[in-house]
């Protein structure tokens, strides 16, 4: 999670318990003494706030489960067109701040230990209120090597872009080294956009004067 107001942080991998992520990484945030925490060390954090605990079985669900066993009956190897699990959120508010979160169970099959960009500020999540706040999903090693929410930032304060050209540009890049997903955008003057080089993918947007839009694939309006 990050606030683009100050640019502060928060960020979590390998958590194992909390029910929420993204409410473990706005703790983080608050506390301001670090940016990121991982595994045990985030675990303790968690119990540290009184945030809400679950098992293993919690966060297991069907579809999942179904997942992983298709995993295994296909030998084990890494799927990297499984469907990416990542929820976002960019916002502004009446202000011109702005603020991303992101949060994912990561890609099936992956090795144990690998962390993609979804924690990752600037790579899967960044907010900058000179710029644009930026949530991704997609395949995150290519991610991690563009660093797309930083660059989308980037093009759009030091290049004047729009949110859609950055946008669209960026996930150009990702796409020319063989990577998948998309993002969504929104700026510090209500402007949003949003892009992918994928079939579809689940989306909405929502403003105080109650307009409500959701839509799936490319040709879908938005």
């Amino acid at each position: 999670i990050m606030d683009g107001r100050t640019r502060a942080a928060g960020a979590v991998a390998a958590a194992t318990a909390t029910r929420n992520p993204v409410g473990l990484a706005r703790a983080i945030l608050d506390d301001g003494r670090h940016v990121f925490l991982a595994g045990k060390g985030a675990d303790a954090f968690s119990l540290e706030r009184d945030l809400p605990q679950a098992d293993a079985a919690w966060f297991a669900t069907e579809e999942r489960r179904r997942q992983f066993a298709e995993f295994q009956a296909d030998g084990g190897g890494f799927d990297v067109d499984m469907k990416y699990g990542t929820v976002g959120a960019v916002a502004c508010d009446t202000l011109g701040h702005v603020a991303a979160a992101t949060s994912t169970g990561g890609v099936t099959g992956k090795r144990w230990g690998r962390i993609g960009d979804t924690p990752v500020v600037g790579a899967g999540t960044f907010a900058d209120d000179r710029a644009c706040a930026v949530s991704c999903t997609g395949s995150g090693e290519f991610f991690l090597r563009v660093g797309v929410g930083h660059e989308i930032g980037a093009r759009v304060r030091l290049s004047g872009e729009s949110l859609q050209v950055a946008a669209d540009a960026v996930l150009a890049e990702v796409k020319a080294l063989g990577g998948t997903g998309g993002v969504i955008v929104a700026g510090p003057d209500g402007d949003m956009a949003w892009g992918f080089n994928t079939v579809g993918m689940y989306r909405g947007r929502a403003s105080s004067e109650g307009s409500r839009t959701v839509a799936i694939y490319a040709n879908e309006p938005a």
